[in-house]
């Protein structure tokens, strides 16, 4: 099987980097040696495993798309940069007709999803790339979907900890939240609990020290209001490893869907689970 070409964006960060370390791990696919980077970093280059990948600023990303198609042909886009970027990355990807996979969370979600649909460029698009809490999400919609109003006369809580170079409130507490809305609990996103303060983390929730610069840990606590049932789902993660994993099964996916032909549309992490 021919090799799938693969671009991760957002280098030297970590998710961008461990992707692209899992990259050159796994013979299904190849690491492009570019990387589209933030006009803040000053590297020109940062070394993955045995390979050397160029950082490219944004005056360069033109000259840089030229020269990798007519190197490479065709290629996938992975983008872990910044949730100031997601909007004019997605706008760039369609504008030069790449396929992407989207782990980065943030900027103007409506606006990012009418700019891929109204592109006709495949794309998967998840604020969660790790499979398991996918799933749950799924399930949830399901309640959702299936039982509105379910639970009506209950108040929620949510806490989310990231470490703190995490600079947006998680995306995929923002989906959980939706669904416990549309099961009769009214709850903003505003009132979703944030913590990225580093003591706080190790000393009030107990986050293993060596994962606090890479963790998420999330509650949703439903109480009803008389005070005689409660509900609680937590979900925490230490380290990145699950959603790097994830977000190659995404880029195999949507290398699929290329490859047959299919209806070019945007995916979810729902649709890779599926394998439809």
């Amino acid at each position: 099987m021919e090799k799938i070409n693969v671009m991760v964006n957002g280098l030297p960060g970590n998710m961008a980097m461990g992707v692209a370390e899992h990259v050159l791990s796994d013979g299904r696919f190849e690491l492009v040696p570019y990387s589209l980077t933030g006009p803040e970093i000053e590297l020109a280059t940062c070394q993955v495993g045995n390979v050397e990948v160029t950082l490219v600023q944004p005056r360069q990303r033109e000259e840089t798309i030229k020269k990798i198609r007519a190197e490479k042909k065709d290629f996938i886009t992975v983008d872990y940069t910044h949730p100031s970027a997601v909007n004019d990355n997605a706008a760039f990807y369609c504008t030069h007709r790449l396929p992407f996979v989207m782990g980065t969370t943030g900027g103007e979600r409506s606006r990012l999803m009418e700019t891929v649909r109204s592109s006709g460029v495949p794309a998967v698009i998840a604020p969660n790339m790790a499979r398991q809490i996918v799933g749950l999400q799924a399930m949830l919609a399901y309640g959702a979907e299936n039982f509105p109003g379910l639970f009506d006369g209950y108040s929620l809580e949510v806490k989310e900890s990231h470490q703190k170079g995490k600079a947006d409130t998680s995306g995929t507490a923002k989906d959980i939240v939706s669904y416990f809305n549309a099961m009769g609990i009214p709850f903003s996103e505003n009132e979703i609990q944030m913590e990225r303060n580093p003591e706080n983390q190790k000393n009030i929730w107990h986050v293993p020290e060596k994962h606090i610069q890479g963790h998420a840990w999330h509650t949703y606590t439903l109480r009803a209001n008389d005070g005689t049932v409660l509900f609680s789902f937590t979900h925490n993660v230490n380290g990145r490893e699950v959603y790097q994993k994830g977000t190659l099964e995404a880029v195999f996916f949507l290398a699929g869907k290329i490859a047959e032909n299919a209806e070019t549309r945007v995916y979810s992490m729902i649709d890779v689970l599926k394998g439809e």
